[in-house]
């Protein structure tokens, strides 16, 4: 029988485009121009973009050269040494364009002393274009260790060099994230959820304010389920200002010991929602695959309705579970009123979507996977946690406010009425 090509993709090739772009083009001849300065000012302003990148990229490695012969910037270098002589402006081509970038100038007793990085690349006109190369293929993905990394080689800079850079630099985010101070900022709700970077456990905060803006809080080495680190969290988010006596809700994974430490933290004061996204995976995971999907509809249904309505179908779906699946109908009975919390809250809409599960997490986590992928050999936790930082605060650049955030209002009216009620009078 003959194979049906119906659903096969077409493969076109420049010949066939032409041909189909013919008569297009004899259609509407008025708009060939218009279509050729979109494509120009297209490929101008990726030349601009690549041109920035080019040069941060550039002067990177140029200081990168210059630590390799100088040494790291300090004063009382001893005479005769090579030493650190400000900067001067400059030229080096990448690929066909020249750009001015500010390079280190060094120096010793006998006078100006050369940075091996820059004279690689006026002497030798190859390396300018596999440097632009390597540029151009990784300038939509934003790739910078790599990108780094790959440069840095073809200059003649050690990957060790390279690799020494970026400890500081992740060592220092680290610092920078775990010195942030809290004290001004009115934390609404407080996501928390555990991490594996390699083979490391990492609990990860990230909290939403008044406005609904997001804030990456901190990070700790170890698991949610691990007492002595859930406390070593709320620990370090209380020293920096987080006042844990505030009503506030606290999205959790679920860990017994996290919810434990949450409510010896801050007592009545903490509104516990446990991630939905969690529960149906626990659930559904212990049926199935034709009775998870079912159970999977029946338990986001219920999750729309009232608390109370939809603590009653859900204790209904545990029921018919039991004979069967009892591991199933005991998980889904665990925790169950903590479902329901923002449901209990009042929030609905975008909101409640937001607030029912700590995927706002995956957004930074997903970062830090894409960042921690390039390392073959974590030494330690203490790397996966500067990894994980560098990922984080990457990830926050572009952090845009929480969905629905106009409810937050409403929300902070429903966890503090007495607070509220005050500042009405």
């Amino acid at each position: 029988m003959k194979e049906s090509t119906q659903n096969k993709p077409r493969v076109l090739n420049k010949a066939h485009a032409k041909r189909q772009a013919q008569p297009l083009i004899a259609a509407h001849p008025e708009a060939v121009l218009p279509m050729l300065e979109m494509l120009e000012n297209a490929r101008l302003c990726l030349d601009d973009l690549l041109g920035d990148l080019s040069r941060g990229f550039i002067e990177e490695l140029l200081m990168l050269s210059a630590r390799t012969v100088a040494g790291e910037k300090h004063p009382g270098r001893q005479e005769g040494a090579v030493r650190w002589h400000g900067q001067q402006g400059g030229v080096v081509s990448v690929g066909q364009a020249k750009l001015r970038v500010q390079r280190p100038r060094l120096r010793d007793a006998n006078g100006e002393v050369p940075i091996p990085a820059y004279a690689a690349m006026h002497a030798d006109e190859g390396i300018s274009r596999r440097v632009a190369d390597v540029l151009a293929c990784n300038v939509s993905t934003r790739k910078y260790a790599r990108v780094v990394h790959r440069c840095a080689e073809e200059v003649g800079i050690s990957k060790s060099a390279v690799s020494r850079r970026f400890v500081k630099q992740s060592a220092q985010a680290l610092a920078r994230l775990m010195d942030r101070d809290f004290a001004q900022v009115d934390l609404v709700a407080i996501y928390v959820d555990g991490i594996i970077v390699d083979k490391h456990h990492i609990i990860a905060a990230v909290g939403v304010d008044a406005t609904g803006r997001k804030h990456v809080l901190g990070l700790v080495p170890g698991s949610s389920e691990n007492a002595k680190v859930a406390k070593d969290l709320l620990n370090s988010l209380r020293d920096r200002g987080v006042d844990m006596n505030v009503p506030r809700l606290w999205v959790i994974d679920g860990a017994k010991a996290l919810r434990s430490a949450i409510e010896q933290c801050c007592g009545e004061a903490a509104k516990v929602q446990r991630c939905r996204i969690h529960k149906l995976r626990n659930v559904t995971e212990r049926l199935p695959q034709d009775k998870a999907d079912q159970v999977r509809w029946i338990m986001t249904q219920a999750f729309k309705l009232d608390a109370a309505r939809g603590m009653t179908k859900l204790k209904g779906l545990a029921k018919q579970l039991q004979a069967q699946h009892p591991d199933a109908a005991a998980s889904l009975l665990e925790g169950l009123n903590e479902m329901f919390t923002i449901n209990a809250l009042g929030v609905e809409g975008e909101l409640a979507r937001c607030l029912a599960s700590t995927n706002i997490i995956e957004s930074p986590n997903s970062v830090v996977r894409r960042v921690s992928g390039r390392v073959t050999n974590y030494k330690d936790a203490s790397m996966a946690m500067r990894w994980t930082a560098a990922g984080f605060l990457e990830a926050e650049k572009s952090f845009r406010r929480v969905r629905g955030h106009a409810q937050i209002k409403t929300l902070i009216k429903t966890l503090r009425p007495q607070k509220s009620e005050l500042k009405a009078a």
